[in-house]
């Protein structure tokens, strides 16, 4: 299984970003190999609008079954749920930390987004 986190750095040890669309990088933790990769987000970080759109596709592209962030508007969650990437809202902490509460089951999967959309 693949998870995909939001990042302020390309390190495990960085504090996750609260934003979806405009986080400036993606680790993704492989599950079954104990690795991890780093997604350049930073086309989206000053985009006008459709951050959280864009940031969708890429995670999609990842591959990853599971996206952990702090929040996520409704077209960014309408792309992740239709591509079968379950969503995880209100994390917070370092990415190793995270990555720890998710395994043990302490985060849920949202059943939608939990901020409004800017361009609805």
């Amino acid at each position: 299984m693949k998870i995909a986190l939001t990042a302020r750095e390309k390190n495990i040890d960085t504090e996750m970003d609260p934003r979806f669309g405009r986080a400036p990088f993606f680790v993704v933790y492989d599950t079954e190999w104990g690795s991890y990769s780093f997604i350049d987000n930073e086309q989206n970080l000053n985009a006008a609008q459709g951050a959280g759109v864009q940031a969708a596709q890429n995670v999609v592209k990842t591959g990853a079954d599971v996206l952990i962030t702090g929040s996520c508007g409704p077209k960014a969650f309408r792309v992740l749920q239709t591509s079968g990437i379950d969503i995880v809202v209100g994390a917070s902490g370092s990415i190793k930390e995270v990555i720890e509460l998710y395994n043990k089951g302490e985060l849920k999967a949202a059943q939608g987004p939990d901020v409004e959309g800017h361009w609805v």
